[in-house]
């Protein structure tokens, strides 16, 4: 292909992506990770704030997409960093496809290439197990993601030297994206190079390994970083913080939804059948095969782990946040479009349910594509994607938002900028717009130890399971507490939650027509 026609490739794909996945800034992990970067550079900036001002865990990330903010806004940078991301992203795929199809001994075309990216992305929501996803919004793991698609394509071609360079830069950017790409390319390794002869075979360790370990530095460190200095009985407590209490969505196979495990399975019958019967045998192929096998096996100890917890709480906890299924709920779905469309293709009888595939697959990429534009609210504030409202009228949903916007702008142009917020428990962009720190949120949750259990001490402090959805306390000498030790002037609620009675004194909205969703109330002295 040219230069053009690789240019154009690669304009249709990040075309894709802004269809699929343009929403409005910030998308649900922008508010987390801009946020944190923003603090990276500027460190005064919401300085109070427990998260923002935490450990930070990726500082390549914060330090190059990240610079954007102290430049434009942290909605212009997510745009930015979108296109960055989703460029990269696109140009490894366009690589891949090309590879994968000239190894293979099968023409390329535009159509093949968008077609895949196509499968793709809806395998992946609709087949992951552990809520993974990579076309999004911008965060580190998206242009680890776009180093791993070309570390792939040089896999594929047995280059195994520059495969250790890409997924060493990958690590770099997000430690455990990269740092499992290299463990499944060593299983790729074995399986491929074990039974080859002395004189062809290709070393495993080289000089360029080690430069790929040095490349993972950037991600490496700060991780380890995080770990070092905390108490033995701290660190296997912020452990079970994370892997048990806050993130066990993505981590605990036990918290799995049994439709998970159901749409992940066929995804995996597909991959293999698709291997075994569906499309020529070449060694592009059996080299792709045997890296997901690799990601396959990493995701299998990963559920040998979730047997662990009723016998050895702690470990399990510390071994559950190696996230053991990120990178299998990405590539499975890859692995099954490269092989779908490659046996379109090809002549015979699976030809046709290669098309229907991928027909599927459009029709599911569409549907998410038009959900997402008839919100018309950024996902981050989507209720329904919070889990607050599943079945909330898009009308007031927009209302909400509107609403939502005018408390944190009030909020901006009316306290000082060391100001610390009390808010409600189901919001997660409150920095974002006001650009004010908070006591505590769900969404951000710092990495190190001993922020990560004062994090969970004051979570269930500000927001006791007790209260139900009231989620907030009317008690002065509660409320005064808070604000000796938090310096915290300013309760903003959420009216639909607690009404318009409270016993305090409501600096905002002055009139309830002016915001009928949010309130702001002085704490007691």
């Amino acid at each position: 292909m040219s230069r053009a026609q690789v240019a154009l490739e690669m304009l249709v794909l990040v075309g894709l992506f802004f269809v699929y996945a343009g929403d409005a800034p910030p998308m649900v992990n922008e508010a987390h990770y801009l946020v944190k970067a923003k603090n990276f550079w500027q460190p005064e900036w919401c300085a109070n704030d427990l998260f923002a001002a935490s450990g930070k865990a990726h500082v390549l990330f914060y330090s190059t997409f990240g610079y954007l903010t102290q430049w434009v806004s942290l909605s212009t940078s997510a745009w930015i960093g979108r296109v960055i991301g989703w460029t990269l992203i696109a140009a490894g795929l366009s690589c891949l496809c090309r590879v994968f199809s000239r190894e293979s001994g099968l023409p390329h075309s535009l159509m093949y290439t968008w077609a895949v990216a196509i499968g793709w992305i809806a395998g992946i929501e609709y087949g992951n197990l552990a809520g993974e996803w990579v076309i999004g919004g911008i965060e580190a793991k998206v242009p680890a993601y776009g180093f791993v698609l070309f570390g792939i394509a040089d896999l594929i071609q047995r280059r195994w030297n520059r495969v250790w360079v890409w997924f060493g830069a990958a690590a770099g950017f997000h430690v455990l994206t990269g740092g499992w790409s290299v463990v499944a390319a060593m299983v790729a390794w074995w399986i491929t190079e074990r039974n080859q002869p002395a004189n062809i075979r290709c070393p495993l360790v080289t000089r360029w390994l080690v430069l790929g370990g040095v490349l993972s530095l950037p991600g490496v460190i700060p991780a380890v970083q995080l770990s070092m200095g905390a108490d033995p009985q701290d660190s296997a407590a912020a452990a079970s913080v994370y892997s048990y209490f806050r993130i066990s969505h993505h981590l605990m196979p036990a918290a799995f939804d049994f439709w998970w495990y159901l749409r992940h399975a066929c995804l995996l019958f597909l991959l293999f059948a698709l291997a075994l019967t569906a499309t020529k045998d070449t060694p592009a192929k059996r080299r792709l095969m045997a890296w997901t096998i690799g990601v396959i096996a990493i995701a299998a100890v990963g559920m040998l782990v979730g047997f662990l917890p009723p016998v050895a709480p702690d470990l399990a906890a510390k071994l559950l946040r190696y996230y053991w299924f990120r990178v299998s709920d990405a590539i499975v779905p890859l692995s099954v479009s490269l092989l779908a469309f490659q046996t379109a293709y090809q002549p015979g009888k699976f030809r046709r349910l290669a098309f229907a595939g991928f027909a599927v697959a459009v029709i599911l990429v569409t549907y998410s594509s038009i959900a997402r534009m008839r919100t018309g609210v950024p996902p981050s504030v989507n209720e329904r994607l919070l889990g607050r409202v599943l079945h909330t009228d898009l009308d007031r949903q927009r209302i909400a938002y509107r609403d939502w916007l005018r408390v944190c702008q009030w909020a901006k142009a009316s306290t000082p900028e060391d100001e610390v917020f009390l808010t409600p428990r189901h919001q997660q962009t409150f920095k974002w717009y006001a650009h004010r720190a908070e006591v505590v949120n769900w969404k951000d949750v710092p990495q190190d130890a001993a922020s990560l259990l004062e994090w969970k001490r004051r979570f269930l402090e500000v927001y006791p399971p007790e209260w139900g959805t009231v989620r907030v306390s009317i008690n002065y000498r509660i409320l005064r507490d808070f604000r000796d030790r938090y310096g915290v002037r300013f309760l903003i609620v959420d009216r639909k939650v607690v009404g318009d009675n409270l016993p305090l004194i409501r600096v905002y909205p002055r009139t309830s027509t002016d915001n009928e969703n949010y309130a702001v109330y002085e704490m007691p002295r």
